[in-house]
């Protein structure tokens, strides 16, 4: 039988650490995808993903039983990021020039960035504000729904479906742009 995310964070909260290992399984590659993509750099990827799960164990009794771990975790990541950044006095992950990025691209993890289109692809993303090509990245690329989506910005599912919608209108403008070159 397979215990829900929840029940298992519940546990970790209550003295069970060793259930953590379960979560780490589960959540190990999408929270590395999650930064590999909104970072595209895969050291601090793998030290941001192993930092959440530090994070988890050291808030875990801030969790509240009942609410969905996917988003606790996600907002978790979230937090991580931003506050590497922050620390670091850098500006979020923003790429502006096409060259820098395809160079970035071309030593990149191949099972993130597999051909020409999909490294054109990232960088038309990295050409959208970061708050847009952070509600892509949950919504299409770690596939969240738009009700976990929401939940995790604080805003309402209609905001949601608007904000993909603009962020993905805007990326097929600058693909298609950038296509062009």
């Amino acid at each position: 039988m397979i215990i829900s995310d929840e029940t298992l964070m519940e546990r970790v909260k209550h003295g069970e650490l060793r259930r953590a290992s379960e979560l780490f399984e589960r959540y190990n590659k999408p929270l590395y995808n999650f930064f590999a993509r909104l970072t595209l750099d895969r050291d601090l990827s793998d030290d941001l993903t192993q930092n959440v799960f530090l994070r988890m164990l050291k808030y875990r009794k801030t969790y509240q039983v009942g609410k969905p771990f996917k988003s606790w975790i996600y907002q978790m990541a979230r937090n991580i990021h931003a506050d590497h950044y922050r620390k670091n006095k850098i500006k979020f992950s923003d790429i502006q020039d096409v060259d820098q990025m395809r160079s970035r691209l071309a030593g990149f993890d191949d099972r993130i960035v597999q051909d020409e289109r999909e490294k054109l692809l990232y960088v038309s993303l990295f050409k959208l504000n970061a708050e847009q090509r952070e509600i892509l990245i949950l919504a299409r690329f770690q596939q969240m729904k738009y009700e976990e989506v929401a939940s995790l910005l604080d805003i309402n599912v209609a905001n949601v479906k608007v904000k993909v919608h603009r962020a993905m209108h805007k990326l097929k403008e600058t693909y298609l742009e950038l296509e062009k070159i």
